[in-house]
């Protein structure tokens, strides 16, 4: 081999290597980014906040005048260990739009969501779950009875806070 040849192949593995190890890097450092919420101050909110993705015990909280990010995250049990903040996932619902309580999709609805059903624990939540994988989506919600542990009683209690997607 010519020293040239040799030149040119040390040079393209050494950019090679560079490319590669810049990329794993940049790659490591992308998925995690801060959270970052912004209000205006005009704009101040209360009510209630969704938290769910990396904390220990996803729900609705308070949101209070002064909260900080920090204190939800304390109040829903705290992140999962070795959790990726990037999977946190808030929802602050517009008060001003919102004048009725939000229904649940039955279809697309996350085991701890149904969990906060009147009667429904982590038991009937699987089993909702279980049911529309076996079954498919469901048509409408009186079918939710048919779900092992669904009662009529428990159909009652639950038909104005459920709703199924198209």
């Amino acid at each position: 081999m010519e020293k040239s040849e040799k030149f040119w192949l040390i040079l393209t593995s050494i950019l090679t290597v560079i490319i590669v190890v810049s990329s794993l890097i940049i790659w490591i450092k992308s998925g995690k980014q801060p959270i970052l919420i912004r209000k205006n101050a005009e704009n101040q909110l209360a009510g209630q906040l969704y938290i769910y993705g990396a904390v220990t015990r996803p729900g609705i909280y308070p949101l209070k005048q002064g909260d900080k990010i920090e204190d939800l995250i304390h109040a829903s049990g705290g992140l999962l260990p070795g959790a990726d903040q990037a999977w946190l996932k808030l929802y602050v619902p517009d008060t001003d739009l919102q004048t009725e309580p939000q229904k649940i999709d039955i279809n697309r609805a996350e085991a701890w969501l149904l969990e906060a059903l009147p009667d429904i624990g982590a038991t009937r939540a699987e089993a909702i779950i279980r049911y529309r994988q076996q079954n498919g989506p469901f048509h409408s919600i009186d079918e939710i009875t048919g779900v092992p542990g669904i009662s009529a009683s428990t159909f009652e209690k639950i038909k104005q806070l459920i709703t199924v997607s198209d």
